[in-house]
């Protein structure tokens, strides 16, 4: 079964840095439900990598899930989502077509992000993942921002195991 009980049509924002395990717990969704940046820059520019892609990237996720949201479709957002301003153009959104919320907030240590970044195919520099680890809000911030439902990964993983 799926790791959180999402009611129908909720945007659900995973947030975290590279390596995390975002992509690890939204793969146990269908990959019907998940839009990812790192799939876009891939599929424009065969490197998901490539950051310079990341605005077309964008502008095809927000597409899909304009489309996924008018439907009233599960959606599961498999990216970084670390900045504010990223996190409130999600929300605006599902505002906009009525859906509800959820967020998973990768509490994840950095020391643990790390060796897990470097056991990836793409390793994303140190700095970068420490600049990143660094934005993440808190539980309380997520939920002033708006989201309706707000879970630590941690608790996940304690209680099923869900990012194993």
């Amino acid at each position: 079964m799926y790791p959180l009980n999402l009611e129908p049509g909720t945007v659900c924002v995973l947030i975290g840095p590279p390596g995390c395990g975002k992509s690890t717990f939204a793969s146990r969704y269908p990959a019907s439900w998940r839009v990812c940046l790192d799939a876009y820059r891939k599929l424009a520019t065969d490197d998901e990598a490539d950051q310079s892609a990341t605005p077309v990237a964008a502008q095809i996720q927000n597409l899909l899930l304009d489309a996924r949201l008018s439907r009233r479709l599960t959606t599961v957002v498999d990216s970084t989502n670390v900045y504010t301003h990223v996190r409130a153009g999600l929300l605006a959104r599902a505002r906009y077509w009525q859906r509800p919320t959820a967020a998973v907030l990768f509490d994840i240590p950095l020391v643990v992000v790390e060796a897990q970044n470097a056991a990836r195919n793409r390793v994303v520099p140190t700095h970068v993942l420490h600049d990143l680890h660094a934005q993440l809000p808190t539980r309380d911030q997520l939920h002033h921002e708006g989201f309706g439902t707000v879970r630590l990964a941690s608790e996940l993983t304690a209680a099923a195991g869900v990012l194993r």
